[in-house]
């Protein structure tokens, strides 16, 4: 199957509210609509999850993930810049204010994880789509996160709507993101390395 029909039939999923399995700019992810409580909920459910632990969410450029944030500070910009004019590994930032996203989504601090992807199937999919994406490993909670295709559990195959076929050969490394913790008045945390 050719990227192009691949990302169209991923979409049509994710606009009726399914749950899809992708590959992204790190590890293979679980994939719903950021904005779909129902769908959110069923990636918890998959997951075996307690949904009290935030996901992440993928979006393909600066604008789209001003849409999820109610004000993104200057220290965010100035990280996401440097992020663009480097080979660094792909790093999730969590931000205060989220708006516009399911609000099971949303931790209890009104904190949301944000992650712009760079990896062009990824990217694609969220430019396409035109939403957030739930972007979690694909693994069930505790387990090690499926860093290709062959490594993602025979349950959570059958658990999904869909399952991309785009990278399914790749058979290379891959680590989840790094993650850091933004706060409106400038102060970062380092979550994950």
């Amino acid at each position: 199957m050719r990227q192009e029909e691949d990302i169209k039939k991923a979409v049509e999923v994710l606009k009726a509210g399914g749950v899809i399995l992708y590959p992204t700019d790190t590890v293979w992810g679980i994939g719903c609509d950021a904005t779909n409580a129902e769908a959110v909920k069923r990636v918890y459910d998959i997951k075996q999850r307690d949904d009290s632990k935030a996901l992440i969410c993928l979006v393909d450029s600066d604008a789209r993930l001003q849409r999820y944030v109610r004000r993104v500070p200057d220290v965010a910009w100035q990280l996401i810049d440097s992020l663009k004019d480097s080979d660094a590994k792909p790093t999730t930032i969590i931000l205060d204010g989220a708006v516009n996203l399911a609000p099971n989504l949303i931790a209890e601090d009104g904190s949301i994880a944000l992650r712009i992807t760079g990896e062009p199937f990824s990217r694609e999919l969220c430019y396409r789509f035109q939403r957030a994406l739930v972007s979690t490993s694909a693994n069930i909670s505790g387990q090690p996160a499926a860093q290709n295709y062959c490594d993602i559990a025979p349950e959570l195959l059958d658990a999904v709507d869909y399952v991309c076929w785009s990278r399914r050969q790749e058979h290379k490394p891959h680590q989840p993101s790094s993650i850091i913790r933004l706060r409106q008045n400038g102060e970062v945390t380092i979550i994950r390395k």
